[in-house]
């Protein structure tokens, strides 16, 4: 059977060989991506971000399950950290969701951060497009942590749900900048822990201070390993993409996370013929030497760099 009509068919194994083959930057996979695009934008992107230790896979292992009795067809991408000796996803979500794993309509997929700063791995946009070819109505994008910058979630997700948990104290200040603002929905989970209601009011007064017209980013009490207030989080997801929906703010998220994209693959393309230019006759490292000895300036540099690739 035709690889490209197995993968629209809902075949498990296209869906995961042409992954793998985007991840190792195979031509043939971008050509099918290519070929096949027409068939995405249907799949609802979730981004699941949060602290190291908030419970992100458990409460994304939850939602999944009640989707699931919902009828509905789910993706998973879980971002682990790079293993320093393999340069492969460590795999822990995976081993967190092993259950899963067995649910034919449950398709999960790790993916090393690779050395990417964003908490995204390069080749998440690719699986995303991947997976809403394959047919999901959900795409779950669990990412490793949260730091500055972790708000690249914010360029691929429709919406980002923000897992909080009691006792974090003064890393709520601390994270705040950059990070608060791409919340959609707050969750504070393992609630049935002290100071869970002191967390999820400071939450509420932080988002009071940014408070603009249009969507107000709710504050929900959730316990992943209790199962409890799995429902309400799920049914904020749903209403969340519907105030999108009926305001256009759908429309214009991903027209503004499609341009984001178109002009970080002709950055990563120019960078990849400007290293292939300057690296006959060693021409970067002249420049830099001359740029370091202040025989010239940076600018100028990057000036003639430039003038290079036009020639």
């Amino acid at each position: 059977m035709n690889f490209e009509k197995r993968l629209l068919e809902g075949d498990k194994r296209a869906c995961a060989r042409l992954i793998s083959m985007f991840e190792m930057g195979n031509s043939e996979a971008i050509d099918i991506i290519k070929r096949l695009y027409k068939h995405t934008g249907k799949a609802h992107v979730i981004g699941i971000t949060g602290p190291p230790g908030g419970g992100k896979s458990t409460l994304t292992d939850k939602l999944v399950k009640e989707l699931r009795k919902r009828g509905k067809k789910v993706g998973i991408i879980a971002i682990d950290p790079t293993s320093p000796f393999t340069g492969g996803a460590i795999l822990g979500d995976r081993v967190r969701m092993q259950d899963l794993a067995t649910d034919p309509g449950v398709f999960i997929r790790s993916m090393g951060t690779r050395g990417s700063l964003g908490g995204l791995s390069k080749a998440t946009y690719g699986a995303v497009k991947i997976l809403d070819i394959f047919g999901v109505d959900y795409i779950f994008i669990e990412t490793v942590g949260v730091g500055q910058s972790e708000v690249d979630i914010v360029k691929i997700a429709d919406t980002v749900v923000m897992i909080m948990v009691p006792g974090l104290g003064d890393d709520i200040q601390a994270i705040k900048a950059g990070i608060m603002e791409i919340g959609d929905i707050f969750a504070v989970n393992k609630s049935d822990l002290d100071g869970a209601d002191r967390t999820a009011l400071e939450i509420e007064m932080m988002l009071k201070f940014g408070e603009n017209e249009g969507w107000k980013p709710p504050v929900l009490k959730v316990s992943a390993f209790n199962n409890t207030g799995i429902d309400d989080l799920l049914e904020k997801i749903i209403e969340h993409k519907k105030y999108m929906l009926n305001s256009c703010e759908f429309d214009r998220r991903r027209l503004a996370n499609a341009k984001l994209e178109v002009l970080k693959l002709v950055e990563e393309k120019l960078m990849a013929m400007v290293l292939k230019k300057t690296s006959t006759g060693d021409y970067l490292n002249s420049l830099s030497k001359k740029i370091a000895e202040r025989e010239i300036d940076p600018y100028t540099a990057s000036d003639k760099i430039i003038t290079m690739l036009g020639e």
